[in-house]
């Protein structure tokens, strides 16, 4: 029996907001001005962390901690596009390319909608698809739980790879 041409896979990060002033909130690449902060051992990046461990997961390759996990001091602080990148250059490796994105980042705070086509067109050049092939929404708990308390950020992400055919 032969593999199938396509495969589709998730991806899920959260991550609390950092007690550092200083830190920078970046979601899908793109830096969500005068808003705190998420903490972590790279740029906290729940948005690309997601995608990556949906590319990951569909090509059945693991997972983003495997590869970067805190662990690594030289992964400390690092930009998680980069990150990202060197995930999608391994699923390609393994003959795999993305089809599509859909992305969900479940925030209290801040309101992202005004990022949503630079982070489209970010995720777009990373992935090496068309920014249509790309979808990025955002959505509340309508204050329930700790999201909704705003004591963090969750990012789900669902991928689907195909593989060419020959």
């Amino acid at each position: 029996m032969t593999a199938p041409a396509l495969r589709v896979g998730q991806g899920i990060d959260v991550h609390p907001f950092a007690a550092d002033p200083t830190r920078r909130l970046r979601i899908c690449g793109v830096e969500v001005e005068g808003a705190d902060g998420l903490a972590g051992h790279s740029d906290a990046d729940v948005g690309l962390h997601a995608v990556a461990d949906a590319l990951l997961g569909a090509a059945a390759l693991g997972d983003l901690g495997a590869r970067f996990g805190v662990d690594r001091p030289e992964t400390r602080g690092a930009d998680s596009s980069d990150l990202l990148r060197a995930v999608v250059d391994e699923v390609a490796a393994a003959g795999w390319y993305v089809g599509n994105l859909d992305v969900t980042v479940v925030a209290q705070r801040p309101r992202l909608a005004a990022y949503r086509d630079r982070m489209r067109a970010h995720l777009a050049a990373l992935c090496d698809v068309e920014v249509a092939a790309v979808s990025v929404q955002f959505t509340t708990t309508d204050r329930l739980g700790a999201l909704g308390r705003s004591e963090g950020i969750l990012t789900s992400a669902v991928c689907l790879l195909f593989r060419p055919q020959r």
